[in-house]
């Protein structure tokens, strides 16, 4: 997985590439969290994920819990069906914000 860090002003983009597993979302836990020091928006684009297992979805959570405990706000971009399907499937589509 690779992760390219954009930022505009208070506005950051992530845009991931590769899965998000066991392996590498401790990867993507850190961007997010380091992205929120300085973010009052954080847009995460997903369009070249195929894959977000468990671990990945716990790093997708603690972004969320984060970006309302600092009055900020996570969105996902260009979520693929696939991961579509694994958000909806454990309610994380009704927390998180999906464009």
């Amino acid at each position: 997985m690779t992760i390219t860090k954009l930022q505009n002003g208070d506005a950051v983009t992530l845009q991931v590439d590769g899965r998000v597993d066991t392996n590498t979302s401790p990867e993507l836990q850190k961007a997010i969290l380091e992205s929120f020091q300085s973010a009052k928006k954080l847009t995460l684009d997903l369009e070249k994920v195929v894959y977000v297992s468990s671990a990945g979805l716990r790093a997708l959570l603690l972004g969320q819990k984060t970006a309302s405990s600092k009055g900020a706000s996570m969105e996902l971009l260009h979520v693929a069906p696939t991961v579509k399907a694994v958000l909806d499937s454990v309610g994380f589509s009704k927390i998180l914000t999906l464009r």
